[in-house]
């Protein structure tokens, strides 16, 4: 399977699943959202705790022991799948469209579009994601940076407050705004930022080369929430 880097994340290109599952064409609208044994549980928790550490191949070998009608399942398959670069991860997410974690597979083929810097695509499924998920950062956070990639600055800045709001301990979305108000030579505004959320002189610099080469070239590639951290098993965040 062939997989290529690009822009914000890692896109995908055309292919089949090799994992010894049903056929990809067949996993539309069978998501179960039932809830996971305890000992499925715990191995659904364990794949969590080895994304977040990186080990992601090690992370896929569990989820891949589990029932892979779950959504919950599932939805670790395709985000580990969008982070390795490879194509099963959009049919994941289309499969679970409609499901109760359609908010997820929303913002999940919002990140694939991004990356393939398709923003009239990324925008409508991070807009449905928005409007199942409001009070969802990471969402949230991301269809900000669609609209910064725009040039559409006041809906941006409108997204990375309410990110910033929402969670207030996540600089990712403070980060973004502090590229914006580079970007519009808001220096001083920028500059409490900074401040406020304690961000490294590394991230300072990291947010000004990203204004400047929006300011040349429209596509300041700023930071998307890529987590493959744990979701809620039966409601949507």
């Amino acid at each position: 399977m062939k997989a290529m880097i690009a822009g914000l994340s890692l896109l995908l290109l055309s292919g089949c699943a090799s994992d010894g599952q049903a056929p990809w064409s067949a996993l539309a609208n069978t998501a179960s959202c039932g809830k996971l044994s305890s000992d499925e549980q715990l191995t659904l928790n364990l794949a969590d705790d080895m994304a977040n550490d990186g080990k992601l191949h090690a992370s896929l070998a569990n989820l891949q022991s589990l029932p892979d009608n779950q959504a919950d399942v599932r939805l670790r398959k395709a985000k580990v799948y969008r982070l390795l670069g490879r194509s099963e991860a959009e049919p994941l997410y289309r499969s679970l469209l409609g499901s109760c974690l359609a908010a997820e597979a929303e913002h999940g083929l919002g990140q694939l579009a991004a990356a393939k810097s398709d923003n009239g695509l990324a925008l409508t499924h991070l807009q449905r994601a928005a409007r199942l998920a409001p009070t969802d950062e990471k969402i949230r956070n991301d269809l900000g940076v669609v609209y910064l990639n725009q040039l559409q600055m006041e809906d941006a800045r409108f997204e990375f407050l309410t990110a910033m709001e929402l969670k207030q301990s996540d600089s990712l979305a403070a980060l973004n705004l502090v590229t914006l108000l580079i970007y519009q030579d808001d220096w001083s505004r920028a500059a409490e930022l900074v401040s406020r959320f304690g961000l490294s002189p590394s991230q300072v610099t990291e947010a000004q080369a990203r204004a400047e080469k929006l300011k040349t070239t429209g596509k300041p590639a700023p930071t998307v929430a890529n987590q493959v951290a744990a979701v809620a098993t039966t409601s949507l965040q």
